[in-house]
């Protein structure tokens, strides 16, 4: 919105040029997200405990955790409001709103917010830890990468095909099964990170470091000389997108302030489930669905710790891992939560950095 408002003055004023740059707007979405978080941290959690929307920690088959767990009992939840109305704010001040890239992605991101917090919702009103079925959350983000695909398909130039890391060429086009790509790609990621948020600051710490990775592979998508230089796709307008992410690395950080242990307040599928399709829809976009896997790292391999301890289970009528998701697994070895944490924020790191490096390695 601001780019349309002082853009044009700069005839009037040479400074108003610069809303044309996008990593100007990017930074400045980072911190318009990170002072709205901080401001309204305090009133959104204070208004939370007013309506006693509080964690209920899983005492029932785990025992041996809750015991770690429990001094979180009653802490604030659906929080991820406050990250939601961050990003959007931000988002609608600083890029440009009539890119479709971005309507899309924002309208994705809070679709997904509103399926967390209706499961988020029940589970409160509930008493317990069953909000919305399963099989309705997935069917809701199905549809959602259902509508994605047909929008992508339909009326974007974003070809049918997979950019996959390390393979300088790969232009097999999937035809109609690119949808079932776009579906799985949107419905794990906001699973996984959904999987993730364990912890106090696991997820958010994570998710800021896919969203910074993810701000700078849309610029470069977005860019021309870039895209040329480095052999990757290049899609005009999609360099916007680098906003929408600057803003989640800007909320996140701002909720962070709150999330970190010990934590004051938590996400809850309000922020995970919409923080994950955000990424999820990001990455279709830009043609870096599979590198999305390898930027996300921990997410996939908290999901996958899951997978694989139900599939040893049945199979072998023990358990892999003492828990999963794997964080869990940590804190029952003995390992101090703030510890698991900020290793796994390390991981999370390298991960985005080797995954930046495959661009000059296509």
């Amino acid at each position: 919105m601001l780019y349309y408002l002082f853009y044009p003055l700069r005839d009037v004023w040479f400074g108003f040029n610069v809303f044309k740059y996008i990593t100007f707007r990017a930074a400045m979405a980072s911190l318009t997200a990170l002072l709205i978080s901080i401001i309204l941290g305090p009133i959104i959690i204070e208004w939370l405990k007013r309506l006693n929307f509080g964690e209920n920690i899983r005492r029932e088959h785990v025992e041996s955790l809750y015991d770690l767990n429990k001094h979180k009992q009653g802490t604030p939840t659906m929080g991820g409001v406050l990250i939601i109305l961050s990003i959007t704010i931000s988002t609608i001040l600083w890029a440009d709103i009539a890119n479709m890239y971005v309507l899309v992605a924002l309208a994705s991101f809070l679709w997904l917010g509103l399926v967390g917090f209706t499961d988020d919702y029940l589970k409160v009103v509930n008493k317990r830890n069953l909000g919305l079925r399963p099989m309705k959350k997935l069917l809701s983000q199905v549809l959602l990468g259902i509508l994605l695909s047909v929008y992508i398909m339909k009326f974007t130039p974003i070809p049918a095909t997979l950019s996959v890391p390390f393979i300088k060429y790969f232009a097999h086009n999937l035809g109609v099964f690119y949808i079932l790509v776009i579906v799985l790609v949107l419905t794990s990621a906001s699973n996984a990170v959904n999987l993730t948020d364990g912890l106090d600051g696991l997820a958010i710490g994570c998710t800021v470091i896919a969203a910074l990775a993810y701000s700078v592979l849309s610029y470069i998508t977005g860019n021309f000389r870039f895209s040329d230089y480095l052999n990757i796709f290049y899609l005009p307008g999609s360099g916007e997108l680098a906003v929408f992410c600057a803003s989640i690395v800007g909320a996140g950080l701002g909720f962070l302030w709150f999330n970190s242990y010990p934590a004051t307040v938590f996400m809850g599928d309000t922020g995970s489930l919409a923080l994950g399709g955000a990424l999820g829809v990001v990455a279709v976009f830009i043609k870096k669905e599979l590198l999305l896997f390898l930027v996300g790292g921990i997410f996939v391999i908290e999901a996958l710790s899951v997978v694989l301890q139900i599939i040893w289970y049945k199979t072998t009528k023990k358990r892999l891992f003492l828990m999963a998701p794997l964080h869990h697994h940590f804190q029952l070895l003995g390992w101090n939560e703030s510890k698991i944490t900020i290793r796994f924020w390390i991981l999370a790191i390298i991960m985005a950095l080797f995954s930046l490096a495959t661009l000059k390695l296509q």
